[in-house]
């Protein structure tokens, strides 16, 4: 016979515990179904990959002295130079380019920001601006330390309004100097200007990581991209060398939502964050410079001497706006 507990507290039997249960078996998938989900599995891995190999590249424009600097609105059109020329063009697709400014000052690199004002590397008059949506035109920098800026080249704005540009000196803009280094700047919405580094090179294209937090800047003498960590304020730190060996001279930098780098040099040149080489796309002219655009910013534009070509790929680009 079965004796039930007495409870000590109260004197009345108590009810047994239930029996333990053994723990749950755990689940067994058959290899067959492993086996058949690796396929999908691998495809969708797939679908977020770029073949680089087989792009399809398209003129867009054509018929320029050469062209540099191109910048996507988010209103739907891209900005580019034509440094001879002293011009800036609008293209906005499918139209074909048109005249944006007939005096630019010697236009080379351009930018747009949050607010869709357009900012302007002036090689001519040695200094970087900003033009709102009206046209009106505030000079930002064009001094440091009382003493002129070399030819700023090329510039970045980060989402929070702090600007990167690099300031050069190519060709007879040497003989011009004022300053006795070339400078990587970073200039706050206030107004301040901050020297970054005096690279023993030129610098070039600027661009930054799609969260904004790393600056990248391309050196055309010693063919390589610098990285710089940014901090909250803007200013950087931590400067080291993320590719090197270059083929050809590297000019302008643009990073996709992934931070893919694509950097135009002999060919336009595509790098992981890491740095670790993925493809290399040929172009019929010289690649100067590279930005991304089109309705889904699927679109790469690469000015390239005379022209600019579009390449359309299936990843985005990063835009700070």
């Amino acid at each position: 016979m079965n004796v039930l507990p007495i409870c000590h507290d109260c004197n009345t039997p108590r009810n047994p515990a239930p029996p333990a249960r053994s723990p749950p078996r755990a689940l067994c998938y058959p290899d067959r179904l492993v086996r058949l989900a690796l396929p999908i599995l691998l495809l969708a891995l797939s679908a977020w990959s770029q073949d680089f190999a087989g792009v399809q590249i398209d003129k867009v424009a054509t018929g320029y002295l050469f062209t540099e600097g191109p910048a996507w609105s988010r209103d739907g059109y891209l900005i580019f130079s034509d440094v001879p020329a002293n011009k800036l063009l609008e293209l906005k697709p499918p139209e074909k380019a048109a005249l944006f400014r007939e005096k630019s000052n010697g236009a080379m690199g351009n930018a747009f920001d949050a607010l869709g004002r357009l900012y302007t590397c002036e090689t001519h008059t040695r200094r970087v601006t900003r033009t709102d949506k009206k046209g009106k035109i505030d000079v930002l920098a064009e001094r440091y330390e009382g003493k002129r800026l070399n030819a700023p080249n090329d510039i970045a704005v980060r989402k929070d309004g702090q600007i990167y540009f690099t300031d050069p000196a190519f060709g007879n803009q040497q003989d011009t100097q004022d300053l006795d280094f070339y400078g990587v700047y970073h200039l706050s919405p206030r107004g301040e200007l901050e020297l970054i580094a005096k690279p023993k090179g030129r610098p070039n294209g600027v661009a930054l990581s799609p969260n904004g937090r790393t600056l990248y800047v391309a050196n055309s003498d010693q063919r390589d991209i610098r990285a710089y960590d940014l901090d909250h304020k803007g200013s950087a730190s931590n400067e080291r060398v993320l590719v090197s060996g270059i083929p050809g001279v590297p000019d302008g930098i643009r990073t996709d939502e992934k931070g893919n780098l694509y950097v135009a040099a002999g060919k336009l040149e595509v790098y992981t964050p890491e740095g670790k080489s993925l493809a290399s796309i040929t172009f019929a002219e010289t690649p100067s410079n590279c930005e991304f655009g089109g309705e889904d910013l699927q679109s790469l534009y690469v000015t390239a001497r005379t022209s600019v070509y579009r390449v359309h790929l299936n990843v985005k680009g990063s835009v700070q706006y």
